[in-house]
């Protein structure tokens, strides 16, 4: 997921270079959509992987 966010700031950096500010905009807010969507997931990922190995010894 964060290679497609990536991939859509690139997008974006390359539309707002040509002056496509409503492709570059739309790409902006697509990229960081899913760049929050995959720091929730893999914050997520980590307490729950965290808690389910149990306490270190």
């Amino acid at each position: 997921m964060l290679h497609w966010a990536v991939i859509f700031f690139v997008i974006a950096l390359i539309a707002a270079i040509f002056g496509f500010t409503g492709i570059a905009a739309g790409a902006a807010s697509i990229a960081k959509i899913l760049f929050v969507v995959f720091l929730i997931l893999f914050i997520l990922s980590l307490l729950f992987g965290g808690f389910r190995r149990g306490p270190r010894v």
